[in-house]
């Protein structure tokens, strides 16, 4: 049985989508982000089981709306897991990445996927094709972010800036820890936990 997310998931959403757009009007010079910019869609990252579940249920809805469209994603989802199951860092039958930190993990993961494709980009728009259902790491990605302890943003975004002028227009996606709190109640709930990729959430979900 598919699995849904827990009720506040879509305040979740709100909130990182009015951050977004706050971050947006305020670094609008600075960022190169717009329809067709796709750097950031290739590579593989980890995303969460809110994410994956998000992303399953964005494409049962394409496959009401557009069978045709669907399909493709899947069968591009299908090509990548064949690619990158052979070297995958984790279980490639449930998709769950190892929950490994050490230093051999941390490079294998560096090297890991570096030039695959996201199988939700459309190949020929360059846009996502499930972008309503897109993973919280790509709605937050370009402007500038506090990950990990580390003030980052797309390398093609804020070219020429200051530091002083990076840190003015940090990004606060998720205050008060929203997700977190979501991830807990639906292991609880579901037992559904881990991280995996994009492509593996798709075919595993079937």
């Amino acid at each position: 049985m598919p699995l849904h997310a827990p009720t506040r998931d879509q305040q979740l959403i709100q909130i990182v989508n009015s951050a977004l757009a706050d971050a947006f009007q305020k670094s609008s010079k600075w960022l190169a982000c717009k329809p067709g910019c796709s750097q950031c869609c290739v590579g593989v990252f980890a995303i969460n089981q809110l994410d994956a579940i998000r992303l399953r249920k964005g494409l049962a809805e394409l496959e009401q709306r557009d069978p045709q469209r669907a399909a493709r994603i899947l069968e591009r989802a299908h090509a990548s897991v064949a690619r990158l199951s052979p070297d995958f860092p984790g279980d490639p039958a449930t998709g769950l990445l190892n929950d490994d930190d050490s230093d051999e993990a941390c490079k294998h993961w560096d090297d890991y996927g570096n030039n695959e494709p996201c199988p939700v980009l459309d190949p020929e728009k360059g846009t996502c094709e499930l972008y309503e259902s897109r993973p919280v790491i790509c709605r937050t990605f370009g402007p500038a972010l506090t990950s990990e302890g580390d003030l980052g943003h797309c390398e093609l975004c804020f070219v020429g800036a200051t530091e002083e002028e990076v840190m003015v227009n940090e990004m606060h996606p998720d205050p008060d820890h929203l997700e977190e709190s979501l991830l807990k109640e639906l292991e609880e709930t579901t037992g559904a936990k881990g991280e995996t990729i994009i492509a593996f959430a798709l075919v595993c979900g079937e």
